[in-house]
Order: C-alpha cells, then structure tokens, then sequence
C-alpha cells in the first residue's frame, strides 16, 4: 500500500524513530514472535470471558502483521472520536470557524442604545472556555463583550436572548443511561455552552469535627440548589464526597466526609447551559459599562427561535479553526465537545426538505455513514448513535478503525488528524502511559474507556523503523489484582514499539487460526 505523507507527518515519525534508543527486553525479533507474544497475551486465563477485537498493519507495505477477530462489532467507547473528528476536518476543512452570530431588534443609535432585544444566536461552538493557564472567568466573554461594544452598543432597553435552537433534539447524546446525566462526561448538549457544560464546586471541611463542610461554586449564575449532607470528620477520617441529583430537577444533594484541612473539587453539570451563559454575559456586559435593562431568556428545541426574521445584524464571534477543535476534544477525550461538533457537521446538512422532526445526531449519524463509503471503510462495521462514545450502543470493529486510520494517513487532513492525538508518555489522555518504554514519544493514539471497555487506536514506529497502524479493543474485561484493561492494551502497543523485524516479506496473517479466516 503506498500512503501519502505531509512534510509535518513525516517529521512526526522521524521524532517518533529517533525516541528508540533506550534498550529494552523481551523484544519480538520477528513477526511470528510478536504474533506469539500478542497470542499468549490476549488467551491468558484472566480474559476467558472478555472478548478482543484487534488488527495491526504495515502503512509501508500494507501487511497484516495480526488480527484477532477484526470484524467483531464491539464497542469502541471514546475511539468512537476518531471519526467525529475525520468526519469534521473532511466536512469543513481544517481554516473552518463556527461562527456565532449576534444580533438586535434594531441598529444602535447614536448614544448606543438598542430599543428592543439583544440576541446570541449559538452554533455550537465548544470554544467557550478559559485558554491554557487563564484562571479568570470572566475572560471567556471578551470576544462577545468587545464585538457588542465595537458594535457602538451602551445600552439594550430589552432582553438579552442566548437562541440555543440551532441543534435539534433532546440535550442528551442518542442511548445515553440516566446515571450518565449525574457525571460531567454526560453534560447537555447546546447550540450555546459554557465551560462544557460544567460548573466547579469547591466543598471545603469544617474546623471541627461534626460540622458540615462548606459548599461554594467557583462561578456563578448556575441557577443550581444545594443541599449539605456532608459532615467534617476526625483526622486521618474518609475524604469522600458524592454528588446526587434526582433527573430533570435543579436540586443538587451533596454526601461524605472530609477531614480538617481538606477540600475537593467537583465538576457539576448545568442544565440548561444556554440561559447560564446568557445570565453571565449580562454581567460582563455591566462589568464593561453595557447595560441591559430587560431579562436574561432562552430558547432551545423543541421551541421556535425568538429571532424576528427582520433581525439586524451587529457582529459574529468565531471560534478557533476546526483542527484546533478537533484537537480540543481528542486529546483529551471531551464528550461534549465531540458531540457539539457533531451535531453542527449535522446540522450543515440540513436542507429545506430535511424532516423538521429529524435531529441534528440523526443528521450526523446519517453523514458519517456517507463519510464511510466515501472512503471505503468496510461495510456494515460501523453503528453509532453519537458521537463521543458514551453511548453503550456504539459499535464498530477493529476493521473499520484500521481502515480509518489508513485513510487518514493519506487523506487532505492527514497532519491535522495526526496532530490530534494523544501521544504516549507526553499528552492528553496518554500521558501517564507507556513512560519508560520505546513506545513513549512514539506511540500516537486514541484512547476509550467505558465500564468493562477499553479502546486504543493510532499509530506507531517500529525498532526496525516501520510505521505501524494499529486498533485494540477489549469488552467485557472485568479487571482483577488491581490491573486495569488500559494495562493489557498498553502492553501490546510496548510491543508494536519493541518489533525487531520489518514485514517486508510475507508473513501468515492468521496467527490465531480459523477464527480469523474471511476477515
């Protein structure tokens, strides 16, 4: 197979060969040595009940090096991300910005003020958040404080309006489970966010023993209850503090302990994001002398957007480029986000004879099964109903995500997918992982966990210099002696890393036997 390479891809695996120098052991000097080693490996008696999915091929010479049932659908969880994130940079291109429209019933006068409504009308845009080492929340309304203010607005004598009906559907991803709801990682889906969708609250012991311990949000306007159930315990007590709430009600209740001189930090999600960020835009409005005499509202499906058709417009805030996006949400593995982008790459396929009943995830579902036989990734392995993987009805094979990742390889957006990826030993979701082996530095790839699931997919460099593409899921594993799935996958990738030999000559791609035959 003859890929393509960018100058940036290439230097990628040119670092990615130089960080082997370390010695190592245990190192396959041959193909069919990594076949044994991967064999032994995955038919240890501690996964007689899991099941594997996997496929590891040569991007030099095309080669199967080893599968194990590749066409097995399983559930890739976040892996789920490696193709919201193809399916964005071929839809829209890298340079692409969500833009954010803003506008007003009427122009502003000459003392800048508008006789009527101000309004935010969202896109999705995930952007709005602190930059990298910003601690200071009201900075994420600059750009809205200055396009409104260069705008020459002062006052609005109506309300401030944050339209949050761009998207089409329920606030929650397609098959999520009612306890996602709970956890940050299920936070609501809105054409208009805020810092993900998730508030920080600080919970703080007491100085004495037997007291409640303090709750306080680190930002404000949520429009969230709280109740105190927890307790400050003796030193050397349990530090553990739970959050519950009882669906669709704003009421957060709050148990455990913590001992003097202690505190955590939660993530809490808030529901309806869209009327969050409107109530705080307001006040950084006032912070910046714009004054809006009216009330904070918004609007989202299945309501009509509040925006009169004869609406002006004053200006648009746009977001970083979609490779930055695409970065931002698979570096890290941010269910929100992934789903934002997916949603608006649906919602760019809306057409004046699309059924208004059919959401903007169906849209997105429906392009992504375009985007797959447009590229030619295998038939009938790939079933998702969102995109970040949360859902549990997600299933793909190890085919597709090695047929995927060989696209990727030679496809526009080459670098930029690359670039998305956590890499072993030094980022995102990966930067604990692998440290001290060949594969630090080396391997780059996309992570995915779910109860009993682990995923990891991407790409690495031989001892012997060959670039490899590989895809390892595992379901269905229920960890024991305090060694985790994500172990088991991390040492299969070590051993892609250690690979003495090259796969210039032909080789069985069947290591495993009759299971593996007609994949």
């Amino acid at each position: 197979m003859n890929c393509y390479f960018t100058a940036a891809t290439a230097a990628f695996w040119a670092v990615a060969a130089s960080a082997q120098a370390a010695a190592v052991t245990n190192t396959p000097q041959s193909i069919a040595d990594l076949q044994a080693q991967i064999e032994a490996h995955i038919t240890s008696p501690r996964f007689a009940r899991a099941i594997w999915g996997i496929k590891i091929v040569s991007l030099e010479s095309g080669t199967i090096l080893y599968k194990h049932r590749s066409d097995r659908l399983m559930s890739p969880a976040s892996n789920s991300k490696l193709f919201v994130g193809a399916l964005a940079l071929e839809r829209f291109g890298g340079d692409y910005c969500i833009k954010t429209p803003i506008m007003a019933t009427t122009r502003p006068d000459k003392r800048g003020t508008i006789k009527g409504n101000l309004f935010i009308s969202g896109r999705g845009d995930p952007s709005w958040k602190p930059s990298s080492g910003e601690t200071n929340f009201w900075r994420i309304f600059d750009p809205f404080v200055n396009a409104i203010t260069n705008a020459g607005v002062r006052k609005v004598t109506g309300d401030l309006v944050a339209d949050a009906t761009h998207f089409v559907g329920p606030p929650q991803g397609g098959s999520w489970t009612v306890d996602d709801l709970e956890d940050s990682k299920g936070a609501e889906i809105s054409a208009i966010t805020l810092l993900a969708n998730c508030a920080e609250l600080r919970v703080t012991s007491a100085t004495d023993a037997g007291r409640a311990c303090q709750l306080e949000f680190q930002q404000p306007h949520t429009g969230l209850t709280l109740v105190n159930h927890t307790t400050t315990t003796t030193n050397g007590g349990e530090a553990q503090v739970v959050m519950r709430r009882v669906f669709g009600e704003n009421t957060l209740h709050f148990f455990g302990t913590l001992p003097p001189g202690t505190n955590v930090v939660l993530n809490v999600p808030v529901p309806r994001p869209a009327l969050w960020f409107g109530h705080a835009l307001k006040e950084a409005l006032t912070r910046h002398g714009v004054r809006i005499e009216g009330e904070v509202r918004m609007a989202r499906w299945p309501e009509p957007s509040p925006i009169p058709t004869n609406c002006i417009p004053l200006a648009e805030v746009s977001s970083p480029p979609v490779r930055e996006l695409v970065k931002a949400f698979m570096n890290p593995s941010q269910n929100l986000e992934t789903d934002l982008i997916f949603a608006h790459v649906g919602e760019a396929t809306r057409t004046a004879e699309t059924p208004a009943w059919r959401t903007s995830e169906q849209l997105a579902v429906a392009a992504l099964e375009a985007f797959s036989l447009t590229n030619n990734l295998p038939a009938g392995e790939l079933f998702f109903d969102e995109g970040s993987g949360l859902s549990r009805n997600n299933v793909t094979t190890a085919n597709a995500i090695l047929g995927l990742l060989e696209r990727m390889t030679s496809h526009p957006a080459a670098e930029d997918f690359l670039n998305s990826l956590p890499v072993a030993g030094v980022d995102g979701t990966l930067r604990n992982r692998m440290k001290g082996t060949l594969a630090e530095g080396n391997v780059k790839a996309k992570t995915g966990t779910l109860r009993w699931v682990n995923a990891l997919s991407g790409y690495v460099t031989t001892a012997a210099n060959e670039r490899l593409a590989f895809s390892l899921l595992l379901n269905r594993n229920v960890s024991v002696n305090d060694r985790s799935g994500r172990d088991d996958l991390d040492t299969i990738a070590v051993m892609l890393a250690n690979l003495a030999a090259r796969s210039d000559t032909s080789i069985s791609a069947d290591p495993a036997g009759e299971e593996n035959k007609g994949n």
